[in-house]
């Protein structure tokens, strides 16, 4: 897939952080799920937010989700059993690691909403949603030059809002699985679920250690992460992974990124010539509304036989699971059991 480049550059690049566990292990996610109710009791709470103060006197009923290229933010939701409180969801991937995911966000009502060229929702169009709390994934979503509603705007129609996680700046590079369980405990603490959130991360948690204990002391070979179809920049691989929450998955599955220091920032703009003297050990093909992720791979397997990946067809392809959100430890154990496999 190709995207434009103030898309790319701005929903993508920076809004990439990610992204997520159903969490600890891949149950479907529920979104309709009753148990969620908030208790009365906890409230107010106040979050400090990229140095804005948001005050919640309740939980949020009428929530609106942007896209941001992200499933971070719907995908905490759902597994926090908070899926009726959504009114609009732009975000979707078209495919998930955690079953039943996918389907569960697909069913979710998008408001209607004719949206931008960054495929977003404009500012009328989200004022006319009457939120009461709106997720973007970093602060681009409120910029108002880019014709969005702004945080003080918003806060003027009474709606509260929240940048996830590492998106103040929009600088995704220095993003860890951290960063998503902070979401994950954010949430709860709005929601009044802050149960459901602790258990969320104790299970991913626990799955995590269990996985980089099998893997310690194993060789750690040298991967390479990029986005299948997918353009942001001017040479023939430009959604190659450098930095960011990859590969704080990478490294607790017993890996390494090959072009980590191929740029400073979460993603680096390749030539073909740099991406074949490289050695590649191993691929993970993340599939951003892609069917075929796994074609794009042998495709690439075939166009570099000389990599020791090619040589032994050694690559996984994943989704929502190698971004910021509740399903990483999917992630970890599904490329810890790619590049160990005796240890499993």
């Amino acid at each position: 897939m190709s995207m434009n480049r103030p898309a790319a550059a701005a929903a993508l690049a920076a809004a990439l952080c990610l992204l997520t566990a159903g969490c600890g292990s891949p149950s479907a996610d529920k979104a309709t799920d009753t148990t969620a109710a908030a208790s009365a009791t906890g409230y107010p709470v106040t979050l400090d937010n990229c140095g804005v103060k948001e005050t919640f006197a309740k939980a949020p009923s009428r929530v609106v989700v942007m896209n941001g290229a992200s499933v971070a933010e719907v995908s905490t939701l759902l597994s926090l059993g908070l899926g009726n409180r959504i009114v609009a969801n732009e975000q979707s991937y078209g495919m998930s690691e955690v079953p039943g995911r996918a389907a569960a966000i697909k069913k979710l009502p998008t408001g209607g909403v004719k949206l931008n060229d960054a495929y977003d929702i404009p500012r009328e169009a989200m004022l006319g949603l009457r939120p009461d709390l709106v997720l973007s994934t970093t602060s681009y979503g409120f910029d108002q030059k880019n014709g969005f509603a702004t945080r003080g705007q918003l806060k003027d129609v009474g709606a509260n809002t929240y940048v996830s996680p590492r998106g103040c700046d929009q600088d995704t590079s220095g993003m860890t699985i951290a960063d998503s369980y902070r979401l994950l405990r954010d949430m709860g603490k709005v929601f009044g679920v802050s149960d459901r959130a602790e258990k969320l991360i104790a299970a991913s948690e626990k799955d995590i250690a269990a996985v980089t204990a099998r893997v310690k002391g194993e060789k750690k070979p040298k991967v390479m992460v990029l986005f299948s179809n997918m353009s942001m920049g001017g040479n023939d691989f430009s959604s190659v992974v450098a930095k960011g929450i990859y590969n704080d998955i990478l490294a607790r599955a017993g890996g390494s990124n090959a072009f980590e220091n191929a740029s400073r920032t979460s993603f680096a703009d390749l030539s073909k010539e740099k991406v074949a003297a490289t050695d590649v050990d191993a691929l993970v093909v993340i599939g951003y509304n892609d069917p075929n992720p796994a074609a794009y791979a042998r495709k690439l397997l075939k166009e570099f036989p000389q990599w020791p990946a090619a040589k032994n067809n050694t690559y996984v392809t994943l989704s929502d699971s190698m971004y910021l959100g509740p399903s990483n430890d999917v992630a970890v154990r599904k490329i810890a059991r790619m590049l160990h496999p005796n240890a499993f």
